[in-house]
């Protein structure tokens, strides 16, 4: 739904001097230069709906993706190396150039906002970028900066909305696009949707079930994303030396996403040990490590000491049909 005077914003928001009528009418736009800004999974998921709009000659909004600004590399998976957001993950897989990927510590660093301004760019987009946009940045674009946010503004403005309004106990919730002012979450509004809040939303332990025909990153956000409960759960097949085969139920504690590098020899189902991580192939050639894992009453165990354990017996993964999506 559009906010009051929405047809003054809509058109300031595709920067069209030919009026909404002809604003909307996707051949007649020329692309407009933009440039994002996020970090997290949920921003990936905006990015990728604006890289492809961008290759979209029949989107209505009309994109030339100039850059993209997120959180630098951090230290994940319990400080065993640094890596990307998921924002440059998504960007680099899509192949935007890395030169393009801006990473500042802060938002207000001059060699990065001299780079930003001379990109020229039209509008910018945030979505949980998770850095304060200081006013020199937010004079570089010529049509404004716009946040994407999951409230109904001006409710729950600032950090962790949803989860306030979940606490609160609303009915109702939703996303909304406003200019960025410096006053956080306080700028015009340009459109909101509404989301009924259902209360019968919940995890079952019959969720906890990961299928290796998916790919690795999926695989490992759900267990980030089910940790503590219901968890996760896989069920693999010890093969000793004569044959002889072993189901086993294994809960997955900490895992991560091996890298292009992680080129390993397998059947497709024989899982691997490389470091200090179990290595599962999964769908796209992708590879899951992991790291900590425990068994049925017993205590969390490292995957070195699982993989001893085993004692020369080889390790195959089961993909469990019955999982829900």
């Amino acid at each position: 739904m559009m906010a009051p005077h929405s047809t003054l914003a809509l058109r300031r928001f595709l920067c069209s001097g030919n009026g909404a009528a002809s604003a909307l009418d996707a051949a007649a736009v020329r692309k407009k230069n933009l440039v994002f800004l996020g970090s997290p999974q949920v921003s990936a998921s905006v990015l990728h709906k604006l890289l492809a709009a961008s290759e979209d000659p029949d989107s209505i909004f009309q994109v030339m993706l100039q850059a993209i600004v997120t959180q630098p590399p951090a230290a994940r998976d319990r400080g065993r190396k640094l890596m990307p957001s998921a924002v440059a993950q998504l960007a680099l897989e899509r192949g935007f150039p890395r030169e393009l990927i801006f990473t500042p510590e802060r938002a207000a660093e001059v060699a990065f906002l001299s780079n930003l301004s001379a990109l020229n760019p039209e509008l910018c987009i945030t979505a949980a970028y998770g850095n304060i946009l200081p006013q020199k940045f937010l004079d570089i674009p010529s049509c404004g900066t716009v946040n994407i946010h999951p409230s109904l503004l001006p409710q729950y403005r600032g950090a962790a909305p949803v989860q306030r309004a979940l606490q609160d106990g609303v009915t109702e919730t939703g996303v909304s696009l406003a200019y960025t002012v410096r006053a956080l979450d306080a700028g015009p509004v340009i459109a909101y949707e509404k989301v009924k809040v259902d209360e019968c939303i919940k995890l079952t332990s019959e969720e906890s079930w990961l299928s290796f025909d998916e790919e690795a990153k999926r695989i490992h956000n759900k267990v980030r994303a089910f940790a503590g409960w219901p968890g996760t759960r896989a069920r693999v097949e010890v093969v000793n030396n004569v044959g002889y085969h072993n189901e086993l139920e294994i809960k997955i504690i900490t895992s991560g996403v091996c890298s292009n590098a992680c080129n390993k020899a397998s059947d497709g189902n024989e899982i691997l040990f490389s470091g200090s991580a179990l290595l599962i192939p999964c769908a796209g050639e992708s590879w899951l490590e992991v790291l900590e894992l425990q068994l049925p009453g017993k205590k969390v165990m490292t995957a070195r000491d699982f993989w001893n354990g085993l004692r020369g017996q080889k390790l195959r993964k089961i993909n469990w049909k019955g999982v829900t999506q």
